[in-house]
């Protein structure tokens, strides 16, 4: 009998393992694109998490691709799930993640903006704040 998912934590601490066996798929990103746009909340925030081991092989395109798609989602959980994994490619490759901010500043809900920036420097994320206000 399948069970549906019906939090974040269960999201959260199954997706990274899951996303895994993404990395075997010729073309992951029907999967990915498809639980983006689904409108299941938990299939969104899978989405996003499943990239979570994409980055880890420094592979940041799906990342990258689904937040812009996640961009204008209306759930703060989803806001909170992809400035988590911008931020994961920031520690990896802070020039991604800041030409992704250059980019889409404007257009970031606040809470995924400040997810994003949290481990940049105070200065710095002072200025990307100022660019949304």
């Amino acid at each position: 009998m399948a069970r549906e998912i019906f939090s974040w934590d269960l999201v959260d601490v199954s997706a990274p393992t899951i996303g895994a066996y993404l990395l075997d798929v010729k073309d992951p990103y029907p999967v990915l694109i498809k639980l983006s746009k689904s409108s299941s909340l938990w299939e969104r925030r899978s989405a996003i998490l499943f990239t979570f081991a994409f980055i880890r092989t420094d592979d940041f395109a799906p990342t990258l691709e689904i937040s812009e798609l996640l961009l204008k989602d209306h759930h703060d959980l989803i806001h909170k799930a992809t400035g988590w994994m911008m931020r994961e490619v920031g520690k990896r490759n802070p020039s991604l993640l800041r030409n992704f901010l250059s980019e889409h500043v404007t257009s970031m809900p606040r809470t995924m903006l400040r997810y994003s920036i949290e481990k940049l420097p105070e200065i710095e994320r002072l200025r990307w704040l100022k660019k949304t206000t």
